[in-house]
């Protein structure tokens, strides 16, 4: 692609005014990938779930976030109807015979779950205690050839932060879109629970992820070591927690691996992948 060509990226923002890394995280990152790759690009954040605010297609590349809250509460609600109307406009395109150019999009964490209930595509379920902390993701057979993946281990780690879960993924209908399962939590065999799906390719241009690959670990851990959210991490998640954490975030084998493969690969593949042809 054109290095002079200019590159739109809209940023769908869930996180329903509260306070976050996330966003800060993303912007960086997309800062960082038109510098490195003498593109100009440009980004443009809408405000979903207070203000419905929705992008438009002209943009080249979308990107939707994580989020507080339950991911099932507001099914039906003004916000949501915004945000399928949204995503059906991005359907339609992409189907379109003239189509030559499709948008990818990338949906994180609150973002995966909405997608995963809307499709029925798996169960999402409130989880018996909140997952929160650094964590292995295991890929499954799908992940292992995934372009958004190249370059990451099995496993690999990221930052994991929910109350819900999405679990019992539905295969048929999943491959009917298709799309399948790309990784899912840590296998363990002596818990009898089903483990959750971490990442799913929806279809040719949508993928989507239940951890946050945006996690940037110098800053989140600088965020982590501020005094006020020192005490509420080490209040509702125990000192070991928080200590695990910190040591975690500056092993460079491990967060900052993955905020350094993933949403850069994902901007790689929405840019130069080509559409494959249909029979």
């Amino acid at each position: 692609m054109d290095s002079q060509k200019n590159i739109r990226v809209a940023i769908l923002d869930l996180y329903e005014g509260v306070a976050n890394q996330g966003m800060r995280c993303i912007r960086e990152l997309l800062t960082d990938y038109g510098q490195t790759h003498g593109l100009n690009l440009h980004y443009d954040e809408y405000e979903v779930r207070l203000q419905k605010q929705t992008p438009d297609l002209s943009y080249d590349i979308y990107i939707s976030s994580g989020g507080p809250g339950s991911p099932l509460d507001s099914e039906d609600s003004e916000w949501e109807s915004a945000y399928w109307r949204w995503l059906k406009q991005i359907e339609e395109y992409n189907a379109h015979p003239s189509t030559i150019q499709p948008k990818h999009v990338l949906f994180i964490c609150h973002s995966f779950q909405l997608i995963c209930r809307h499709y029925d595509l798996a169960k999402v379920m409130h989880r018996k205690s909140t997952a929160f902390g650094v964590f292995p993701v295991h890929m499954v057979d799908g992940g292992t050839n995934e372009p958004v993946f190249a370059g990451l281990r099995d496993p690999f780690y990221a930052v994991d932060s929910r109350s819900y879960q999405v679990i019992k993924p539905n295969h048929d209908l999943m491959t009917a879109m298709g799309g399948h399962v790309l990784a899912i939590e840590k296998e363990r065999p002596h818990v009898p629970l089903e483990r959750a799906i971490m990442a799913i390719r929806f279809n040719e241009y949508m993928i989507g992820t239940q951890f946050h690959p945006e996690a940037d670990a110098t800053g989140m851990s600088m965020y982590l070591q501020r005094e006020d959210r020192k005490h509420t991490v080490i209040a509702e998640h125990g000192e070991e927690k928080w200590k695990s954490m910190i040591t975690q975030l500056g092993d460079p084998d491990k967060i900052r691996w993955t905020n350094s493969h993933v949403i850069p690969n994902f901007l790689d593949y929405a840019l130069h992948h080509a559409p494959q042809p249909t029979m």
